[in-house]
């Protein structure tokens, strides 16, 4: 799917904990006036912004990938963030990478450079013509409210509830459109006003009938982490996306995508699609 106007919407993973191989870890971009934003580093999030550069996205090229906006510290969310840091800038991305993040993100940062001290440095004082950027990764610890803003983009934080710790939503207005992420989140006080306006709502799910299917002890863990396709479905009643793109879906290994997108639809009539690895919207 392609999309004519300033902003773009990449999947570069719409997957979970779960290895599946069709479905990278989450991670996506907004691509906006040739910027590129990423959310979320599951793993394999370079190769898919390869992927998608060779498909035409050139914005994505490595030179480019040098801001991440993390919703929380997962890590099915996190654990490519050492390629997002260390690959591109191999590949020649000449700034740091920027990454905006919960509390923690710094700690998580800092350590990820430790571990990887043997190879800066071997790169930088070894026989590669390769210039150490300094500081290769430079997190920034957000709370809620305006995180980001440059000419044509403006980046807002919002609390999400999925667990003790603190976890983000982000909505982006950009000349075009508002676009919201949901990150990974059980339903919330303020949902609806942290999602009201916006165009595109991209948002995590699970089968609420393949839920009833599993142990008790799975369904109490997902209730109170994630969002089911009925509350979903009642949620973007209310609020009225232009679009709502399904993305991190929770099978539950007994339900098919067409029917987790049915379960929505049945109590929704607004435009709905299931995402995949490197749709474009």
């Amino acid at each position: 799917m392609t999309r004519m106007g300033r902003s773009k919407i990449v999947f570069l993973g719409t997957g979970t904990p779960n290895a599946d191989p069709s479905r990278f870890g989450p991670a996506l971009a907004i691509v906006v006036d040739g910027r590129p934003y990423l959310v979320d580093a599951g793993p394999g999030v370079v190769r898919r912004a390869a992927a998608a550069c060779e498909r035409g996205i050139r914005e994505l090229n490595m030179a480019s990938l040098n801001r991440v906006f993390i919703t929380h510290l997962h890590s099915d969310h996190t654990a490519g963030l050492a390629d997002l840091i260390l690959g591109p800038w191999v590949l020649g991305r000449p700034d740091p990478l920027v990454v905006y993040g919960p509390p923690g993100i710094r700690a998580m940062t800092s350590h990820l450079l430790a571990a990887y001290a043997e190879d800066i440095r071997e790169r930088t004082e070894g026989m590669e013509p390769l210039d150490l950027v300094e500081p290769l990764a430079a997190p920034v610890e957000i709370t809620p409210g305006k995180v980001f803003a440059e000419e044509g983009v403006a980046v807002e934080a919002f609390r999400v509830h999925h667990g003790a710790w603190p976890a983000y939503g982000y909505r982006f207005a950009t000349p075009d459109r508002v676009i919201v992420v949901s990150g990974d989140t059980a339903p919330f006080e303020g949902i609806e006003q942290a999602y009201s306006g916006c165009d595109v709502l991209i948002h995590e799910v699970h089968s609420e009938y393949g839920l009833s299917k599993r142990a008790p002890e799975w369904r109490t863990y997902h209730r109170s982490m994630h969002t089911s396709t009925i509350e979903l479905a009642k949620i973007a009643a209310i609020v009225r996306p232009k679009l709502l793109v399904l993305t991190h879906q929770i099978f539950h290994g007994s339900v098919s995508e067409d029917d987790l997108v049915a379960e929505v639809r049945a109590h929704y009539e607004g435009r709905v699609v299931s995402a995949h690895d490197l749709d474009v919207f």
